[in-house]
């Protein structure tokens, strides 16, 4: 049986990559922090108890399944929005917070860099990357991003994906493509 200390490891190790998983998936900062407490929530509450091996699949199913959660949830509440929208006055949006969750999340490296010029650089290029795995279907996106960002395997990706290894391997495939072909654009060879 885990300690308390070894779970609370696993989580903040996870944390990170959970986050960026789930911001590229949402598209929206606080929703894909809520996403990723609630996915560690569920880990703890009926988990924990597992030997720690066991955490990081169960996680990503979780984290997987929390994210399609969200989409069913959206497409129900737009749905309805749309439904009773005729009968609300329109309000105009007041809320305008200015607090930015990636601030508290920097890259552990970005203090090893030389130069402002490099770590400008580098700073750019992720940001490219990122906005190209964003735009990827999810599927792909979900399977590129299992693979080669939490480095599972193809047994352990299908899994979590609830698809066949093949799928996998052609949702990397096409993902890896993709993305090649987009950084090839902004001029960046692979």
């Amino acid at each position: 049986m885990a300690t308390q200390q070894e779970l609370s490891n696993f989580l903040i190790e996870t944390e990170r990559r959970a986050y960026k998983q789930a911001l590229f998936a949402v598209r929206d900062e606080h929703l894909a922090l809520d996403i990723v407490q609630d996915s560690m929530t569920k880990l703890v509450e009926k988990y924990a108890a597992r030997p720690p091996e066991e955490w990081p699949l169960l996680f990503q199913r979780i984290l997987q399944n929390t994210i399609r959660d969200f989409y069913r949830r959206q497409k129900t509440r737009s749905l309805w929005t749309t439904l009773f929208s005729s009968f609300t006055p329109a309000h105009p949006e007041s809320e305008n917070e200015e607090y930015d969750p990636l601030e508290t999340l920097q890259a552990e490296g970005a203090s090893n860099f030389h130069s402002p010029h490099k770590q400008l650089e580098q700073s750019q290029l992720i940001n490219l990357i990122e906005k190209a795995i964003e735009a990827l279907p999810p599927r792909q996106r979900e399977a590129f991003l299992l693979r080669y960002w939490e480095e599972m395997d193809v047994t352990e990706t299908a899994r979590i994906m609830g698809c066949s290894e093949g799928s996998v391997k052609t949702h990397c495939s096409r993902a890896t493509h993709t993305l090649a072909i987009a950084l090839k654009k902004e001029g960046i060879d692979l």
